[in-house]
């Protein structure tokens, strides 16, 4: 579990796009070993369709074969209720739980988050955390984009995004209570 933060700003979502292969990197290469999920900032879903048909169009979009690919994950992030209903009439926070599913619902080799529990709320934050612990756990890569991290010790390694360059993060330690 990587996390990567910096500034407002910053190219954090530049980043993460290069590396999901939607911009040119201006210099050097990126390679990534598997199948890559990617979960942008501002949700990817079409708004005139159901939650509902909204999977089924990525699920024929990832060859899925499995017809109920997906559905655990919206029964973990709390919105099965909402199956039916047109993505422009949820909530950001229900259509960023949809954005997460979608990413997530071909079993990525490497996930890339960026900002991905904005909008969330504090049941589905710390739902989200059990999800990408058991990716985790799973052997598979999590990196998660931020410009403010309060779960440092949730990460294996803290990257800082600046000037354009990653580099390690000496974090102080979270005081305990």
């Amino acid at each position: 579990m990587i996390g990567i933060v910096g500034e407002n700003g910053a190219g954090k979502s530049t980043l993460l796009k290069i590396v999901a292969g939607l911009l040119p990197a201006s210099g050097g290469s990126v390679s990534v070993r598997g199948r890559l999920g990617y979960c942008p900032q501002d949700p990817q879903v079409h708004p005139g369709l159901t939650v509902l048909q909204n999977l089924e169009w990525f699920r024929a979009a990832y060859h899925l074969a499995d017809p109920h690919a997906g559905d655990a994950l919206v029964e973990d992030l709390g919105f099965g209720a909402d199956r039916h209903v047109l993505v422009e009439t949820l909530s950001g926070g229900t259509r960023q739980k949809l954005n997460l599913t979608i990413a997530l619902m071909h079993a990525p080799d490497v996930v890339l988050l960026d900002e991905p529990y904005q909008g969330f709320d504090w049941e589905t934050y710390l739902r989200f955390w059990e999800i990408a612990e058991r990716i985790r756990r799973g052997g598979r890569t999590v990196v998660v984009i931020s410009h403010l991290f309060f779960e440092r010790g949730r990460f294996d390694r803290v990257l800082g995004l600046r000037g354009g360059r990653l580099q390690k993060e000496t974090l102080r330690e979270e005081a305990q209570p």
